[in-house]
């Protein structure tokens, strides 16, 4: 099913209309989605720099499961459910560390860090006990231009780098493999369903309402494309200085960074990748943004801010260029709390029983293509009102 919900699927009848409001606050809908979306979904962990040593793991907490990605002593990348075999005891603790093996605390069973079981207290105890059948749940992993994905089931959903494919020559030229972390992961929770960030995040149609500073910036350059499994907006610095201090400094004092082409010097490029993961791509640093549903009206985004090395800008820039990147921060602070305002009153509005589906124009590309995807997966999302509680649920059959 879903290789058939990308930009390639017949053509969808209900093209003109949006998601309908109730599948954003419907636990029945949320636990399909759960299911048939985010479980078969990559879904973004890290940067392969952060796991620079034998050991070293990061973890990602979704649809109540743990996952470690940790460098072996081979040095090779793998994922595992974070969670031992005799108890179901979580092996490790907290975001990120570094342990050359992974100690079970309950009962002290010991793993490798390539997933095998090598050690068991009073194994004789145990006289069924296979090692070599026992050892860590594996988790698919995909590392794409230095950033590290995994996910929990394969369902027919594309990879990464297929995702991105259309866009892979654009991409290229920032040397997205040689980034180093600015600053550890950031979480915060939102009020509002999964699905209302994302639509945000492609929605062209509100960056001249609502966003005054990208306004100001971009002038009139801001335009959004959909390809099948990754939408893509930009928008390009005008030269006219801002009013605004940050916009203004960040316009004028941007350095030409030696290793991008001249159209990609003053651009702010974003990504959007299936379902709920984002790249703001700058010429000073690339943000990767992503909002993993906690419930059916609530979810966490979690951001990491990525850059060069020092020594890839030439010494008498450094300094500006850190200036540079603490502009963007103020700038995008405003632009996030303007969004923020934004999502949470539209998921009030999604609430009330009066409001069924929205009109869609044609224009509203990333829209369109997002909920076409949805229907495909959950065709329920094409009735424009909530069913009766339990529609989710086989019913039986009619006696004769």
């Amino acid at each position: 099913m879903a290789a058939c919900a990308g930009q390639n699927a017949a053509a969808d009848p209900d093209a003109d209309w949006s998601l309908p409001g109730w599948i954003y606050r419907d636990p029945e809908f949320a636990a399909l989605e759960m299911e048939r979306i985010i479980r078969p979904s990559w879904q973004i962990v890290c940067h392969e720099s952060d796991l620079d040593q034998p050991g070293a793991w990061r973890n990602l907490a979704y649809c109540g499961e743990n996952v470690i990605v940790v460098r072996g002593e081979d040095g090779a990348l793998r994922a595992f459910h974070n969670l031992c075999r005799h108890r179901a005891m979580r092996l490790v603790e907290g975001a990120a560390g570094c342990a050359r093996k992974l100690v079970c605390p309950y009962h002290a069973w010991t793993y490798e860090t390539d997933g095998r079981l090598t050690g068991v207290p009073m194994k004789r105890d145990y006289p069924a006990l296979d090692l070599a059948q026992n050892g860590l749940f594996p988790v698919d992993l995909e590392v794409w231009h230095g950033f590290v994905f995994v996910r929990l089931e394969d369902r027919g959903f594309p990879s990464v780098a297929e995702m991105m494919a259309p866009y892979e020559a654009e991409a290229a030229p920032y040397r997205l493999a040689e980034m180093r972390r600015m600053g550890d992961v950031r979480e915060r929770p939102r009020a509002v369903n999964w699905k209302n960030v994302g639509d945000n995040y492609s929605d062209n149609l509100h960056i001249p309402v609502a966003h005054g500073g990208l306004s100001r910036i971009f002038g009139k350059s801001y335009e959004i494309s959909a390809a099948p499994w990754a939408d893509r907006m930009k928008g390009d610095l005008v030269d006219a200085p801002s009013p605004h201090f940050w916009e203004r400094f960040y316009q004028t004092h941007l350095p030409r960074v030696p290793h991008l082409p001249d159209a990609a010097q003053r651009r702010w490029l974003y990504y959007k990748l299936w379902p709920n993961m984002a790249f703001d791509i700058y010429a000073d640093q690339v943000d990767f943004m992503q909002w993993l549903p906690t419930s059916p009206t609530t979810c966490t985004l979690r951001e990491m801010v990525f850059s060069l090395p020092d020594s890839a800008t030439p010494p008498q820039q450094r300094r500006t260029m850190k200036l540079v990147r603490y502009a963007n921060w103020r700038i995008n602070r405003v632009v996030n709390s303007e969004d923020t305002w934004l999502i949470e009153r539209v998921q009030q509005g999604m609430h009330s029983h009066r409001y069924g589906a929205g009109p869609i124009g044609r224009s509203e590309v990333c829209l369109r293509s997002f909920a076409r995807k949805i229907r495909t997966l959950i065709p329920e999302a094409r009735l424009h009102h909530q069913p009766e509680p339990g529609w989710s649920k086989p019913h039986p059959s009619p006696r004769a």
